[in-house]
């Protein structure tokens, strides 16, 4: 059975559609059958990944209001072993739509049970938000990689998420983890980012990923141009820090 992760964070500007792209090209790249739900109404995973909008007939937004099933929604994308469930900006106002719906916790789990067994990994881009979107895919997820940038408000809005986590595991899915914190934008030149570091591990008693993402223009460009990082640039720092921390996802799941 495929392992169903959330890169989440409802902080802003984390890295966190950067991670859910450029881990899922590299775990494909190491040719790990892969799966990225993009669940974020901005759809940036999504054209991150050269996906166009007038070529997205199926997205989340019709799979949660259940107008599509789950095989039909899933497009190919350019690179081998790398399929997506696009997005599409209507997916903003779906918790509405759901308002009446009975389980609507669980309609994102209930949707994607019929794949999860043809995939190694499938990756949720959540949305930078504790909404509804986000609460789906964590009762849908095994796993929850967070993202945090190394700036000094590295610890804002954590607390609230953790609760949301609990909250979660207590009423909605229980066997869910937090897998680990994965630091983005580091800046090893500066004091701040190894401060930044060394304070999450003194504050919080979960699994810190040995990989630190660098601050990396190359990784700021390749969205741009609809491409991950490792194929982008494939010897840029940027490429060289997501695939490590790839093995790490993967070593994670083979413990």
């Amino acid at each position: 059975m495929g392992r169903i992760i959330s890169i989440s964070n409802q902080k802003g500007g984390v890295g966190k559609t950067t991670t859910a792209i450029n881990l899922s090209a590299c775990l494909a790249e190491k040719k790990k059958k892969v799966l990225l739900i993009d669940m974020d109404p901005q759809c940036n995973a999504t054209s991150g990944l050269g996906i166009l909008k007038k070529d997205v007939k199926k997205t989340t937004y019709m799979l949660m209001l259940g107008d599509c099933s789950v095989k039909s929604a899933i497009s190919k994308t350019s690179y081998k072993n790398l399929d997506i469930i696009p997005s599409e900006n209507s997916l903003s106002g779906v918790e509405i739509e759901l308002i009446n719906t009975k389980n609507v916790q669980y309609i994102l789990k209930q949707s994607i049970q019929p794949i999860v067994d043809s995939y190694d990994y499938i990756i949720i881009d959540c949305p930078p938000s504790l909404n509804l979107l986000t609460v789906n895919a964590m009762t849908a997820s095994d796993s929850i990689i967070v993202p945090i940038q190394c700036e000094y408000y590295a610890l804002e809005g954590l607390t609230m998420l953790m609760k949301i986590i609990d909250m979660v595991q207590d009423k909605l899915n229980p066997d869910i983890v937090i897998e680990g914190i994965l630091f983005t934008m580091y800046d090893g030149r500066t004091n701040l980012s190894s401060d930044v570091v060394d304070n999450v591990k003194s504050n919080l008693n979960v699994n810190i990923y040995n990989t630190l993402i660098p601050r990396n223009i190359k990784i700021a460009e390749a969205p741009s141009y609809g491409q991950p990082i490792n194929v982008y640039d494939p010897k840029s720092k940027g490429s060289l820090a997501y695939k490590q921390f790839a093995k790490e996802v993967i070593n994670y799941r083979e413990k």
